[in-house]
């Protein structure tokens, strides 16, 4: 997978808006900064085989069965989905 900002990391916990704990080193890091390789992808409908990105903040599931199909957001938690199945890079 490619670089992962912190707030598309499992190992992120957000305070506010700008800035975060990283998990895993306990400090304190900005959501948009660049997390450690080997961090894991934080599953999100952005990061989803089905998701069809129509521009840089939204998209379509292409799992859903729903006509016309369900319009996602790519930040969008995708956690307790079940049509989740993450892209394979």
């Amino acid at each position: 997978m490619k670089e992962l900002a912190y707030r598309d990391a499992l190992n992120y916990a957000p305070i506010d808006v700008i800035k975060g704990m990283d998990l895993v080193t306990k400090e304190i890091v900005g959501a948009d900064d660049k997390a450690p390789a080997g961090y894991e992808a934080m599953p999100k409908c952005k990061f989803c085989k089905n998701y069809t990105a129509d521009d840089e903040t939204t998209g379509v599931c292409e799992a859903s069965m729903n006509k016309p199909k369900f319009m996602a957001y790519g930040d969008m938690s995708a956690g307790k989905c079940e049509m989740f199945e993450m892209k394979k890079e």
